[in-house]
C-alpha cells in the first residue's frame, strides 16, 4: 500500500457515500457507513463498525470489535441525525464504544486529540473528552458527561450523567462518580467516593515546575482543608492568588458546577505529602 492509496480488505463493507482520505486502511469484515467520514492514515482494523454522521480525524486506531457512532442508549431518541466527531491520533482498543449525540444533549458526542481508550471503555451520548486523556479497562461515561485535558478515569469506573472530571485530574479503579471531580486531584472509591489530594505524581510527569504545583497544593489546602464554604473559599482564593491558568481552570470549575464537588477526603491522606 503506497502512502496516498486507500486499502479495503475485499470482505470489508464500505458504503459507496463514505468519504475516505487518503492513507486509509480498512480491514476484513468491518463496517462503514454511508455518512462516516475517515480522514488521512486512520487504521481500520477486522470487524470494526462505524455508522451515522461521525467524523473521525487523522492517524486514529481502531481495534478489533470496536463500536463506533451507533445510536444513543436513549429511551427519547427517535432516529434524529446526530453526530460524533473524533480528532485525530486517537486509539480505541477491542469493544470499545462511542454512542452519538442527541437532539436534547447538543446533537453531538465529542472526542479529542491524542487519547487512548483501553478495551471495554464506553463513551455515552453527548459526551466531551478533551485531549490526551487515559480511559483504563471498561471505564465508562453516561450520557452529557465531561471529561476535562489530561485526565485518567481508572478501570471499571462509571461516571453519572451530567457530571464533570477536571483537567489532570486522576480516578481511581472501580469508583463510582455522582459529583464533579476537581481538577488536579485523585479521587477514588464507591459509598463512599473519596478525595486523595492532589495529583502531585501526574503534574510532575506533566512538567509541573515545583512552584506552580506548591500554588495548587494551597488552593487545596483552601478549598478543601479550611472551615470556609465554598463561596468563602472561592473568595479567598481569588484575593490570596493572582489571575493565572491553574488558579483560573480551579476558579471557573467551582463556579459553573451544577452537581457539586467531590469533597469527602481520606482519611490518611496528608495535604503536605499530596
Amino acid at each position: 500500500m503506497r502512502e496516498n492509496e486507500i486499502f479495503i480488505h475485499s470482505t470489508a463493507t464500505v458504503h459507496p457515500e463514505a468519504r475516505l482520505d487518503t492513507g486509509v486502511w480498512i480491514g476484513p469484515y468491518s463496517f462503514i457507513g454511508e455518512k462516516v467520514s475517515i480522514h488521512k492514515n486512520t487504521k481500520i482494523e477486522a470487524n470494526v463498525f462505524i455508522e451515522g454522521q461521525t467524523e473521525i480525524g487523522e492517524n486514529c486506531h481502531f481495534s478489533p470489535y470496536s463500536s463506533i457512532g451507533t445510536e444513543p442508549q436513549d429511551i427519547t431518541y427517535r432516529g434524529e441525525d446526530t453526530l460524533v466527531k473524533i480528532g485525530n491520533r486517537n486509539i480505541f482498543r477491542e469493544f470499545m464504544t462511542v454512542n452519538r449525540g442527541t437532539v436534547k444533549g447538543g446533537g453531538q458526542t465529542v472526542i479529542g486529540d491524542d487519547n487512548y481508550f483501553m478495551a471495554y471503555s464506553h463513551i455515552g451520548h453527548d459526551c466531551f473528552v478533551g485531549n490526551e486523556t487515559i480511559f483504563i479497562n471498561a471505564a465508562t461515561l453516561a450520557g452529557h458527561v465531561t471529561v476535562q485535558d489530561f485526565t485518567t478515569v481508572g478501570a471499571f469506573s462509571g461516571i453519572h450523567q451530567f457530571c464533570r472530571v477536571g483537567i489532570h485530574a486522576f480516578i481511581g479503579g472501580y469508583s463510582v462518580i455522582t459529583q464533579d471531580v476537581f481538577p488536579f486531584s485523585r479521587v477514588a472509591g464507591s459509598r463512599p467516593l473519596l478525595l486523595f489530594g492532589l495529583n502531585a505524581i501526574g503534574l510532575r510527569r506533566r512538567g509541573f515546575s515545583k512552584e506552580r504545583i506548591k500554588v495548587i497544593k494551597e488552593i487545596f489546602k483552601i478549598f478543601f482543608y479550611s472551615d470556609l464554604n465554598t463561596t468563602q473559599a472561592t473568595d479567598k482564593i481569588k484575593e490570596k492568588f493572582p489571575p493565572g491558568e491553574d488558579r483560573d481552570e480551579i476558579i471557573n470549575f467551582i463556579q459553573s458546577s451544577q452537581r457539586g464537588i467531590v469533597k469527602k477526603k481520606a482519611e490518611k491522606w496528608d495535604v503536605e505529602s499530596g
